[in-house]
């Protein structure tokens, strides 16, 4: 028998577009955050992308069973694997296991970006590996023992993995056409630590393992076994084994890897981290401008001449790191940085912090750039993946899904241990090119939209409204969680049907209310006017006519209306009366 679930997934990948190498992960280990959790974030990021939320089943399968292969973007067959007896339940990038996953492509090489014959990519691994995996660890096992037996047919990847208990950071490149397989390493998060990856690889130097220990709970670092005698192979390092960087040699670092990838870990990293928010060295990293010391940050020799100024792997935050937080981070774009792109000709009169495409352009024969920040306007849909180990795995496990930009969107808890998915973010509810008056996806790019128009008045609204819900929703999930958890001890199956009526009821009644949202929006600001509101509700003028005041008429700004004026000369000049 045929297993047609990574079918139905790639069906879910086409009707969201291609892949671009715009994606951003965050990791928080257990001890980073306030509550014990573990944190993983995903803003998959398209201009073609489609958001919704995919479900799974768990399946049990007979001797002999196989599942058809399809490439992750493009539809093709790439081949057939054997199926194992059991697979888990699968949400998107989280299974019933508490497992999550997140990716960024690097790409890497261009002589390792394409293995023919091989019949696994990075999104066959990642939806194979959750359906199989009971830990993080497993995860990597399964995942990395598949490409060695069926190769990998993709580019560079860096993964984010997590459990209940353990966060991990595992990058990886195919090898192209001259070996069979890929070469990868992975790192465990220091619990307390926090650490992020952003399309550029990030894993450098790292203590060599004679074997992968898989039972070994101790060991905190897993490769493969050649991931440095095949650079040394085939001509792409010479120096010395202890030495070896992962990210140097494989994704050698450029004025791109910086400023367009790694800038945004170095946004959210600063936030939370005093060295590196005052280190005038990492901001000019973060700006794309590099030094060669003989010594690296951390006073380790650099025989290499790599750049020297890059930011460490993992960073210990001030103070714990809350979940509010961590979905902030998702929104951010370089506030109060020297990226902050509010207040350059760029933003407008409304101090809007986006740019549209391209990212690069240019003027009389000079190239410019327009700054990519975590929180873009073509996410398809973005998640902080939670994971708690004092709860029960279909408990304990929380998957805050949101669509489109993370700036405005809001994230609704779903839980890993449901059965189904709210039929507002359902595969099949709309497309990027079919309208639906139900999907989540474009009643959350109407209100996105309509706000990019006058950003600094309409954003606010939003920003206060989603702040609200999220509160509410962190309310709300103490008290299911409780419930939940006594009914797991009775009975699993009530337990997971509690768990899905909450979260499919919460998720379509958050897409309904947030389309009441955007027809306040729309009434509020329409024709360059605000209107008087109150708690969202528009007012009239007193005599219960609905015939609004007068409304307010911000125009420009005084800034902006001097940057209008000027290079008219006379031609908007009113003459003063006689």
């Amino acid at each position: 028998m045929i297993n047609r679930v990574l079918f139905s997934f790639l069906v879910l990948i086409l009707v969201s577009g291609s892949k671009i190498f715009a994606c951003t992960n965050l990791i928080v280990s257990k001890g980073a955050s306030t509550d014990g959790s573990v944190m993983i974030t995903y803003a998959a990021d398209s201009h073609t992308r489609y958001g919704t939320l995919g479900f799974f089943p768990a399946a049990d399968h007979k001797p002999g069973d196989f599942c058809e292969v399809y490439h992750y973007e493009n539809g093709k067959l790439l081949g057939t694997i054997p199926e194992v007896s059991h697979t888990y339940s699968v949400i998107q990038f989280m299974n019933e296991h508490q497992v999550a996953i997140g990716e960024t492509t690097f790409g890497g090489l261009d002589s390792l970006t394409t293995q023919p014959g091989a019949i696994l990519d990075y999104g066959s691994l990642m939806h194979i590996g959750l359906q199989r995996s009971k830990t993080a660890r497993e995860m990597i096992k399964v995942m990395t023992e598949l490409m060695t037996q069926y190769g990998y047919a993709t580019s560079g990847e860096s993964f984010s993995i997590s459990d209940a208990n353990e966060a991990w950071i595992m990058e990886l490149i195919g090898k192209g056409k001259y070996e069979k397989g890929a070469v990868w390493v992975a790192r465990l998060i220091p619990d307390g630590y926090v650490s992020g990856h952003a399309n550029q690889a990030r894993i450098t130097t790292f203590p060599y393992q004679k074997t992968n220990n898989w039972a070994d709970p101790k060991q905190t670092v897993f490769h493969s076994s050649d991931v440095i005698s095949f650079a040394k192979k085939h001509g792409f390092y010479k120096g010395t084994d202890e030495s070896f960087s992962f990210s140097d040699v494989y994704n050698p670092l450029k004025f791109g890897g910086a400023r367009f990838c790694d800038a945004r870990v170095w946004s959210f990293f600063r936030k939370i981290n005093q060295e590196i928010r005052e280190n005038q060295d990492y901001t000019n990293y973060a700006m794309g401008k590099f030094t060669r010391d003989a010594k690296m940050m951390d006073q380790s020799a650099n025989p290499n001449g790599y750049v020297s100024n890059r930011m460490p792997l993992w960073v210990k935050p001030d103070a714990p790191i809350t979940l509010q937080q961590v979905k902030d981070a998702m929104r951010d774009h370089y506030e109060d940085t020297p990226l902050d792109m509010r207040n350059d000709l760029g933003a407008g009169p409304f101090k809007l912090p986006y740019r549209w495409r391209p990212m690069e352009f240019k003027v009389d024969c000079t190239e410019y750039l327009c700054e990519r920040a975590i929180a873009t306007q073509q996410t398809g849909y973005s998640f902080v993946a939670q994971s708690r180990n004092w709860l029960p795995d279909p408990v304990g496990g929380i998957f805050w899904f949101g669509v489109d930009d993370a700036d405005g969107c809001v994230y609704a808890p779903i839980y890993c241990g449901i059965q189904r998915v709210p039929e507002s973010y359902a595969v099949g509810n709309g497309s990027m090119i079919t309208w639906s008056e139900t999907s989540a996806f474009w009643t959350f790019n109407q209100v996105n939209n309509w706000a990019y128009s006058r950003y600094n008045l309409i954003h606010p609204e939003i920003e206060k409204y989603q702040s609200q819900l999220e509160s509410q929703f962190a309310n709300e999930v103490k008290m299911i969680d409780q419930q939940a958890s006594e009914l797991y001890k009775q009975n699993a199956a009530s337990a997971s049907d509690y768990l899905t009526s909450y979260s499919v009821y919460t998720g379509n009644k958050l897409v309904a209310d947030w389309k009441v949202f955007y027809q306040y929006l729309f009434m509020q600001y329409i024709d360059g006017n605000v209107k008087n509101s109150d708690c969202r509700k528009l007012l009239d003028n007193g005599n219960g006519k609905n015939i609004p005041k007068a409304p307010k008429q911000p125009g420009y700004g005084k800034e902006w209306e001097r940057i209008m004026i000027k290079g008219t000369g006379d031609r908007l000049k009113v003459p003063k009366s006689e």
